[in-house]
């Protein structure tokens, strides 16, 4: 028992791992404190839900349109100079917004304009900073490390909306020193020419890898239906009337739920029953968007928000392990853009769905829906990816065996 803390901790003892996460916390930060200023910002222009829900459609379509480029160009330049180009064109930006938002009154289409950059910039960034984690650590070690990479992200996502507008700029610079200070050289991973072969390979990997594919589309539709994140601007405004401070607050909320079940997680990995353990779990976050949508009262709607954040980091956690392990090397960064094509989908695209919904039929019924269909969703994935429910362990090799 006294030796958990210890392994827990083990991929820290990796130098480059420590700068990664140090990159990932400052760049979440500044991100996160943009998404939640820029939502405010479209809304008190607008007043319209779905204004907010085309916030997310501009940040999905570059990452659709690019999806096959970003993933190739990580498996073919090194990941690490690429994460860092990225972080340095954040910092552009944020100062675009700022300048946009400083100049420019009454129309969002600039803000469009700036969050579809945002989009491309982090559209490129992804697939290279996950495809980069297993050159960190030791195999061994890699779950844990996929646990605290999330719980720093949540670490972030909690502290962001209460920051400084400073942050922009630190982030952005801090994360590319931290960046080129890596020992490690991914190189150029594909050997193969450029081709259509090459291009599709991650789109046809997953396609075929029925584990995966069920893993991240399950994902895909659980938060596409469910997602009530885009809506907390109206819940802030004129649900729970609680203002913009109360926005931040809310915002926060999944967040330490889901810090609090990574550090778990970290601590106790998940070693039995892991596809059937994920699949109540996003049960439990579509039962939580339900009880959110319904509440007028502030502290439950806050206790929801933090069981949906805690229910959904499980399925983060053994979706980004399974398509990491499972994954050949060369082609990590094509899986990975793919993989994150569902991600965008199932948070930006989401957030499309929940402003379009909640503009034909209410902000509360929209939510509620959401979250049915999310049980919905769960219950039909059962049936249709048995393989998926079936998972014992993150271990492949282990499951293989068994």
């Amino acid at each position: 028992m006294t030796s958990a803390p210890a392994s827990a901790r083990a991929p820290f003892a990796h130098r480059d791992f420590r700068l990664y996460m140090g990159v990932r916390f400052l760049g979440t930060v500044a991100s996160l404190m943009l998404s939640v200023a820029v939502g405010w910002e479209v809304y008190a222009r607008t007043r319209d839900p779905f204004a907010l829900g085309l916030v997310g459609f501009f940040q999905f379509l570059p990452a659709i349109l690019l999806s096959l480029v970003t993933g190739h160009v990580a498996d073919r330049f090194d990941r690490r100079r690429v994460v860092a180009v990225c972080y340095g064109a954040l910092v552009v930006i944020s100062v675009l917004l700022y300048l946009q938002s400083r100049f420019v009154h009454g129309s969002v289409w600039p803000i469009y304009s700036v969050m579809a950059l945002f989009a491309v910039a982090r559209a490129f960034a992804q697939p290279a900073a996950q495809a980069l984690v297993p050159d960190l650590v030791p195999p061994e070690l890699f779950g844990r490390a996929v646990a605290w990479g999330s719980t720093v992200f949540e670490a972030a996502a909690i502290c962001g909306p209460a920051l400084g507008g400073w942050v922009y700029t630190l982030s952005g610079s801090a994360g590319s020193v931290y960046l080129a200070a890596m020992t490690v050289r991914t190189g150029r991973m594909e050997k193969k020419a450029v081709s259509v072969e090459t291009l599709l390979a991650g789109v046809v990997y997953v396609w075929r890898n029925k584990l995966i594919l069920g893993s991240v589309t399950l994902d895909l539709f659980a938060v596409l239906f469910g997602g009530a994140v885009a809506l907390l601007p109206v819940y802030a405004d004129t649900i729970l009337h609680i203002g913009p401070q109360g926005l931040g607050v809310l915002r926060s909320a999944p967040s330490v739920g889901a810090a609090i079940v990574a550090i778990a997680i970290a601590y106790f990995p998940l070693k039995k029953h892991v596809g059937a353990t994920m699949l109540a779990c996003v049960a439990v976050f579509g039962v939580a968007t339900v009880v959110f949508g319904l509440s007028r009262n502030v502290f439950l709607s806050l206790a929801a928000l933090v069981i949906i954040g805690a229910s959904d980091m499980v399925s983060v956690v053994v979706r980004q392990t399974l398509v990491q392990v499972a994954t050949p090397g060369a082609m990590r960064g094509r899986v990975s853009a793919v993989n994150q094509v569902f991600i965008g989908a199932s948070n930006e695209l989401g957030e499309l769905e929940s402003g379009m919904t909640a503009s034909w039929f209410g902000t509360v019924p929209a939510v509620v829906c959401g979250g049915i269909a999310a049980v919905v969703v769960v219950l039909a994935y059962s049936l249709l990816f048995p393989e998926l429910r079936k998972v014992q362990t993150l271990d492949m090799k282990a499951d293989a065996r068994g």
